[in-house]
């Protein structure tokens, strides 16, 4: 699975040890991306562009993923380039600590601090990310690549839920200081379970040999292009990840007008639907593996299922906007976070097998930071055009259910187009 050596496929063990990794990296976005967002409007008063901009900014220096991914590439271990991502990260994050800190004090001089913090946070979670499922896709076994695709998801989200609830509580009572502590905490017990995770891994590979991938980076990037299925791939990641993203920002600003929820009954609704998707994840990544259940179907398969279920549950929410309250809504939410981590898992599994089967050692990590940029890109995207939907289509129809109904119906309408392109794919998917 190298040059000039095979490299044994790693263990179960290895697997979740390698989660840990993703668990880190959910815990620490999660601190930044949600917690600081909120203490930034709420705490400090602050326009909510401002940690609209600073989140945007963070998935734009993510374009850089492809670059990341070849440097993994020339790398002799990608387990190095995983360790410097998270402590980049975590510096990331404990800079945007200070940076709140510092704007109750010094507006301006702490929007400058937040600015270069959060580009460190777009820089680790692209370094560290790439790296990792690069590695994971060389060094797992094909059987095995749904069940470790979910395992290191689901381990993504338990580090979210439990970063939530751990930081939640210790930063009762809230002070700027123990923001700043708390965030250092979990960016120092992110970065030693990183170690944690990789210690080992690269064991038996030769670093002393010469570097991977002697071509330039220009030269890589164009040779995954010019392959059809990582470029239809890619086009497939951008449509399904803007469709995934686009209800993020609006579905409790949905539930809480037009079905009269509270802002703690709207918060567990994303729970509901959390749940959901750490429930489609793990059946999936089940059923699609064939480890402790017959195998059923293919990964293109499972993807294409999903996207479809997406749509279906979508067009349930269409329902709940245009008919209100007699609706249900938590079955539709939770139908619409199974369906979501059922194609998510699919598709994460998919990519692991078309960069570990249709690229050679030399190209992996260019390719999963292809995707990766695209899937960057439609999140950033996604937010924004949810949000921005509503209220253009608000103004225009002066009815707010209505607005949500047709941004929900366009979801479901990319959820089928990515669909129709994972179709497209299903040829090589077949062996999946």
């Amino acid at each position: 699975m190298s040059s000039g050596h095979t490299m044994r496929a790693l263990s179960w063990l290895a697997i979740i040890r390698l989660g840990l990794v993703q668990s880190g990296l959910g815990a620490i976005v999660v601190l930044t991306t949600s917690t600081l967002n909120r203490v930034m409007v709420i705490e400090l008063g602050l326009p909510a562009v401002l940690p609209g901009v600073l989140v945007g900014l963070h998935y734009g220096v993510q374009l850089a993923r492809p670059r990341f991914g070849y440097g993994s590439d020339r790398s002799r271990r990608r387990t190095r380039w995983i360790v410097a991502g998270m402590g980049v990260l975590g510096l990331g994050a404990v800079g945007a600590a200070l940076a709140v800190w510092v704007m109750s004090e010094a507006l301006w001089a702490g929007i400058a601090l937040a600015l270069v913090a959060f580009m460190a946070i777009g820089g680790g979670v692209g370094a560290s990310g790439t790296a990792l499922l690069a590695l994971i896709a060389a060094r797992v076994a094909p059987a095995r690549r749904g069940a470790a695709a979910a395992t290191v998801w689901l381990m993504m989200i338990i580090g979210i839920i439990v970063t939530a609830g751990v930081a939640g509580a210790l930063l009762e009572p809230f002070s700027y200081a123990r923001l700043f502590w708390v965030a250092s905490a979990v960016a120092g017990t992110a970065f030693v379970l990183a170690l944690v995770a990789v210690a080992g891994i690269d064991a038996g590979v030769d670093s002393t040999g010469p570097a991977r991938s002697a071509g330039s980076f220009a030269d890589a990037l164009r040779a995954a292009w010019a392959d059809p299925q990582a470029r239809l791939f890619t086009i497939f990641v951008f449509v399904a990840m803007l469709a995934y993203s686009m209800q993020d920002l609006i579905l409790e600003p949905f539930a809480g007008p037009v079905f009269g929820l509270s802002a703690g009954a709207t918060t567990q609704l994303t729970g509901v639907q959390h749940g959901g998707v750490l429930t489609g994840m793990l059946l999936v990544g089940l059923l699609a593996s064939g480890v402790v259940l017959p195998r059923l179907g293919t990964l293109c398969g499972w993807a294409v299922g999903g996207c479809i279920a997406s749509a279906i549950a979508l067009v349930g929410l269409v329902g709940a906007g245009l008919n209100g309250p007699p609706w249900p809504i938590e079955a539709t939410v939770f139908v619409l976070g199974l369906a979501n981590g059922g194609f998510a898992v699919a598709a994460i599994a998919l990519m692991m097998s078309l960069a570990g089967d249709g690229a050679g050692q030399d190209g992996r990590g260019t390719r999963v930071g292809l995707w990766g940029a695209a899937q960057a890109i439609a999140f950033g995207v996604g937010g924004l055009a949810g949000t921005v939907g509503v209220d253009t289509l608000t103004a225009q129809l002066a009815s707010s259910a209505l607005a949500y109904a047709l941004v929900f119906a366009i979801q479901a309408v990319l959820f089928l187009m990515a669909g129709a392109l994972m179709l497209r794919i299903e040829p090589m998917g077949q062996a999946q």
